[in-house]
């Protein structure tokens, strides 16, 4: 499920979709929020410009509205019905998990935005 070649494996990783040889991040570490976003331009084993157009991960954004969205509900479910909370509480819950899980969340919708359109190709080499 996670090996290599496996969209999952890419997705989870940040890793370049096409070879999954190396990340697509300059800093792997998504807590290091100054260079959360910042990307190498290319993979320097298959080549792939990560930027496939000019503004292309402006539809990440979208991406990143649905995880969040998601991550709420779930925060909300998990505090009001298994602990027992009040709407306020709840509600400062959900704030509290989108603040903490905001690196992770930006990176990975950008990383699920970029495998729909690039396949795994296990000939990808540098051209």
């Amino acid at each position: 499920m996670f090996k290599k070649g496996s969209k999952i494996n890419s997705i989870f990783s940040g890793s370049c979709p096409r070879c999954q040889n190396e990340s697509m991040y300059e800093d792997k570490n998504p807590l290091h929020l100054t260079k959360v976003l910042k990307m190498n331009e290319n993979c320097s084993h298959c080549g792939l410009k990560y930027q496939i157009e000019p503004s292309f991960f402006y539809g990440a954004m979208y991406v990143s509205y649905g995880l969040n969205v998601a991550v709420g509900i779930a925060a909300f479910i998990v505090s009001f019905v298994f602990f027992g909370s009040t709407v306020e509480q709840s509600f400062i819950a959900i704030v509290v998990t989108l603040i903490v899980l905001f690196p992770f969340v930006l990176r990975l919708s950008r990383n699920l935005y970029i495998n729909m359109f690039i396949s795994y190709d296990p000939k990808a080499v540098q051209k």
